[in-house]
C-alpha cells in the first residue's frame, strides 16, 4: 500500500527495509526523543520477523520516502473501539523542519480516517519535544493529559509525556 503526494510517499516497510530501521533504531540520537539514547540494540533478523507479524487489522510500520530515498518511519498500532495509536520518525536529520512532518501526518490521517475507517487517533510525545507538539496541535490534536515522570529512558532519568488525540469529527484537513 501506498500514499503519495508531491515528492512524499508513505508505504509499507518490507524485510527489505530491516536494513535501514536497524541503523535508525541503532542510533541513539535518532532515538534519543523515544527514550533510548544508546538506541535500541536490535538485529535485522528481529526486525524482519516484526515486519512478517504486522498485519492491517493490528499494527503496521511504514517507511517515509522524500524525493525517493527512505527518510523516516511511520506506524498505527489499532487500539479497538475504532482507535488507532500512531508514530512518526523523521530518521534523516536533513529532513527536519522543513515542513515535511505536517504534510507526512496529514496523508497519514486522512488515510486512516477514510481508508481504514478509524474515528479517532491517539499519540504521544516526551514533554521536551516541542517540535513535534506544534506539529500535532497545528493540525488539530487536543492535548488530552499530562503524564509526569512516567517512564526512564536508558539512562534512568525520568522523563514527561504528553497524551494527544484527534477525532474524525475534529479533523480539518
Amino acid at each position: 500500500m501506498d500514499i503519495r503526494k508531491e515528492n512524499l510517499l508513505i508505504r509499507y516497510a518490507t524485510i527489505n527495509d530491516a536494513g535501514i530501521l536497524c541503523k535508525w533504531w541503532n542510533d541513539g540520537k535518532i532515538m534519543a526523543h523515544a527514550g533510548f539514547p544508546n538506541g535500541i540494540n536490535t538485529t535485522e533478523e528481529k526486525i524482519k520477523n516484526q515486519i512478517l507479524e504486522e498485519t492491517d487489522d493490528t499494527t503496521r510500520r511504514w517507511i517515509i520516502e522524500i524525493d525517493g530515498k527512505p527518510s523516516g518511519e511511520m506506524n498505527y498500532r489499532n487500539k479497538g473501539n475504532e482507535t488507532v495509536e500512531i508514530g512518526i520518525k523523521i530518521c534523516d536529520f536533513t529532513k527536519q523542519e522543513k515542513g515535511y512532518g505536517t504534510k507526512l501526518l496529514k496523508m497519514f490521517i486522512k488515510y486512516l480516517f477514510e481508508k481504514l475507517k478509524y474515528k479517532k487517533i491517539i499519540l504521544d510525545t516526551n514533554l521536551n519535544n516541542k517540535r513535534a507538539q506544534h506539529v500535532y496541535e497545528k493540525i488539530g490534536f487536543k492535548r488530552i493529559g499530562i503524564r509526569e515522570n512516567a517512564w526512564k529512558n536508558q539512562l534512568g532519568e525520568l522523563q514527561t509525556s504528553i497524551d494527544y488525540e484527534l477525532l474524525l469529527e475534529e479533523y480539518r484537513e
